[in-house]
């Protein structure tokens, strides 16, 4: 068949690598714009545009598709357009372009969380169980009838990051099935039942984490905005970027926020028990050990705010 594939970041690669190695042609790439990176600000090709390139497939770079996207894209005259993590909204006409319209790759058990972020939230709500799902693309967000999906658990101490990695791997044999079942004739779509939950995009804001919850809860928190946004506090008024964390087997009281050091442990308090700081960002500085940055602290115990 004749394949046009829309993805943006790096979990979205694997997917277009495991097409790439079949007998469909991808007749074109579609990828966000080359966007601003590090400090230097210097554009930067997106991670699906890079393998792209790599394999030499025509590329369009659009942050919207709008008519003219829609023009080169009919101009192709493909049979199914995929789309991993693009970034952007298919509506009508374009929607209906591909003879077998679009299908998506979704990184949840739909219809549980639909939208932007659906590894991030999962995680953030102590779900058990997370997974992906290829869906037939409609109007409504993530709305469309399933072909194929899988569950695995979350685990206790993945982050987010960890288990999109995961899952964009397993999901890109997920969609591949999918796909020669669509070239054959024998794919078949089931529509979504059971509760919707959505899953809007995560802000900066979102992952400022409240030590006054319990243990648990924070400790979910801070694992479902890692990497991003980014886990963060203020300490004396200054941010403070939480890398890494774990659940503590010391059990001393501490006040919820209440940063302190036992045994060569830097420990913060949480509603319940404390947890453990292991790797830390302070504003303006690489990132450290835990046990590094509150050397510089020189106070027998801060607090997180």
């Amino acid at each position: 068949m004749k394949l046009v594939f829309a993805g943006t970041p790096e979990v979205a690669v694997p997917s277009l690598t495991v097409l790439a190695g079949t007998d469909h042609e991808i007749v074109s790439v579609i990828t966000r714009a080359d966007a601003p990176l590090g400090r230097k600000r210097t554009l930067t090709p997106s991670p699906v545009a890079q393998a792209a390139t790599e394999r030499g497939y025509p590329m369009l770079k659009t942050n919207r598709l709008d008519a003219e996207a829609t023009d080169i894209i009919s101009a192709l005259q493909p049979d199914l357009g995929v789309i991993v993590a693009y970034g952007g909204i298919v509506r009508e006409p374009l929607l209906s372009v591909p003879r077998l319209g679009w299908i998506n790759l979704h990184f949840s058990i739909l219809p549980r969380w639909r939208g932007a972020s659906p590894v991030q939230r999962a995680v953030l709500a102590g779900d058990e169980l997370t997974g992906a799902a290829v869906f037939q693309l409609v109007p409504e967000l993530d709305a469309g009838a399933v072909f194929g999906s899988f569950s695995r658990p979350v685990g206790a101490h993945s982050t987010s990051g960890i288990l999109l990695e995961e899952l964009s791997h397993s999901g890109a044999d997920l969609l591949l099935r999918v796909v020669d079942e669509l070239a054959a004739g024998t794919a078949v779509a089931v529509p979504q039942t059971g509760e919707v939950t959505l899953a809007p995009k995560l802000v900066r804001e979102d992952a400022r984490i409240d030590f006054g919850r319990p243990a648990a809860s924070v400790y979910s928190h801070i694992r479902g905005v890692t990497p991003e946004p980014g886990a963060f506090t203020t300490v004396n008024g200054a941010v403070l970027k939480l890398l890494e964390v774990a659940p503590s087997a010391l059990e001393p009281h501490l006040p919820a926020g209440t940063i302190l050091q036992l045994d060569k442990t830097v420990l913060v308090g949480t509603q319940t028990e404390p947890l453990v700081l292991l790797r830390v960002q302070p504003a303006g500085k690489t990132a450290m050990t835990a046990n590094d940055w509150w050397r510089g602290v020189g106070a027998e115990s801060v607090t997180a705010s």
